[in-house]
């Protein structure tokens, strides 16, 4: 446990390369735009008013975002993390098969606007700091239990030890807000929003909720000690590189709003229509060759956003018909199109063993498209855009924030946004990120 408190507590921005600052900018930036879409969701305005009527704010009062309503921290956590999860698009960690950012950034607001205190560079360590928490807690917990969990989980147990640090929790203090939050964390079982696609997605801001009432829990005296996934002997190992190893920098991106395991058909689908010049009248049906994960995304006509975004034939569909898969083009507007739904029923699911023994390091799909004439075409066999091994560039991560939130905000506000994000600890703070993303969208 020396090695995760110091890490934990004593990590500052100073102790950061400064590829890891650049980077958590990278990751601030990509979630705060996928948030500001999230709010043209029902989900959204569903959780954020649930949250406004049960999560009232008491003598610690955090905010709604995009809205400015004033709620507890654990509401505002809860309703932030569910607003960036309801769109699909934010990063993800494949070793986990999940998602780190998108409970770690809700909850470190909800503390800092709380507790009102924070600089720019505190609050960056601090987000790497979750990160490096976050994706070793995943992985502890994939390894230490048989069941796959949503990324809720481990949310919690990282958004507990935020709050131990922001907090300023002692050891003993921080043991038990870790331990509570892994106890009340969500263990939600992930396959079955897969195979049943509804609006508890991902379990992000259950685990938030979760995590930040922990803290404050352990901080009045609460009891919840030992998290087992911090402090088992046996899970020490993967702990013991914390500050040497930034698995920040491992992230990967989504380069569609839809889930990770559709993306490699996508970019086959795409890459071989555009290489022989195909268009979506000419094709007769598809055959996706993919892992048995990506397999079970097998809705095909959605009806509603949550469908759309766990499906693989869908999105597919959609990609070849647009020509492009943002937001809109899986939104409850799109989901009626004659010609998406004509290529999505036509599609075929074929798992590969070979793709299934690289997953989760690897997610790989190739597709075979046979034409009304007869012919029938093969893909090369294709990864998702955005991993680490091939990070998006910095150009793009910028192109996907201003298609996502220039929408919704306009060009000149999505631009004052993006501005604060990148210069934050160098002449931006947090204060000036909350006061922009505070108002209404």
């Amino acid at each position: 446990m020396t090695i995760f408190q110091n890490f934990l507590h004593n990590t500052t921005y100073d102790d950061l390369p400064d590829e890891v600052i650049a980077f958590s900018k990278r990751c601030l930036l990509d979630l705060v735009g996928i948030l500001i879409s999230g709010k043209t969701t029902e989900l959204s305005a569903l959780i954020c008013n649930h949250a406004s009527e049960h999560f009232g704010a008491g003598s610690k009062a955090s905010s709604i975002l995009l809205d400015g309503r004033k709620i507890s921290p654990a509401g505002a956590a809860l309703a932030n993390a569910m607003t960036i999860d309801s769109i699909d698009a934010h990063d993800g960690y494949k070793p986990t098969k999940g998602h780190v950012g998108c409970h770690v950034l809700p909850a470190i607001l909800a503390f800092c606007e709380a507790e009102q205190k924070m600089d720019g560079k505190d609050f960056l360590a601090s987000l790497v700091v979750g990160y490096e928490i976050g994706g070793r807690a995943g992985i502890t917990l994939h390894a230490s239990v048989p069941d796959y969990h949503t990324s809720g989980a481990w949310g919690a147990v990282t958004a507990a030890a935020l709050g131990s640090r922001i907090l300023k929790l002692d050891k003993e203090r921080s043991r038990h807000a870790i331990g509570i939050g892994e106890y009340h964390g969500p263990r939600s079982q992930m396959m079955r929003c897969i195979d049943y696609p509804t609006m508890l997605k991902d379990g992000s801001g259950w685990g938030a909720m979760a995590g930040v009432s922990a803290a404050y829990l352990a901080q009045s005296g609460f009891t919840g000690a030992p998290a087992i996934t911090v402090e088992a002997d046996d899970v020490k190992k993967y702990w013991s590189d914390l500050g040497t190893r930034w698995t920040v920098l491992e992230q990967y991106f989504k380069a569609y709003p839809v889930c990770r395991w559709a993306q490699p058909a996508t970019e086959a689908a795409l890459a071989l229509t555009k290489a022989n010049n195909i268009k979506p009248k000419d094709i007769k049906f598809i055959e996706a060759h993919t892992f048995l994960e990506g397999c079970k995304l097998a809705t095909r006509a959605p009806e509603n956003t949550e469908q759309a975004q766990y499906s693989l034939p869908f999105p597919v569909a959609a990609s070849l018909v647009y020509g492009k898969l943002g937001a809109e083009e899986v939104s409850q507007g799109k989901l009626r199109d004659k010609e998406v739904l004509r290529l999505s029923n036509s599609m075929k699911l074929v798992e590969n063993h070979d793709y299934n023994a690289a997953f989760p390091q690897q997610r790989y799909a190739h597709v075979v498209i046979e034409l009304n004439s007869g012919e029938r075409l093969t893909s090369d066999r294709h990864t998702a855009r955005g991993d680490p091994e091939n990070h998006l560039s910095m150009e793009e991560i910028h192109k996907k924030f201003h298609a996502f939130a220039s929408p919704v905000l306009g060009q000149k506000r999505a631009s004052e946004i993006e501005a604060i994000v990148m210069q934050m600890g160098e002449g931006k703070n947090l204060d000036d990120l909350l006061t922009a993303i505070m108002l209404p969208a």
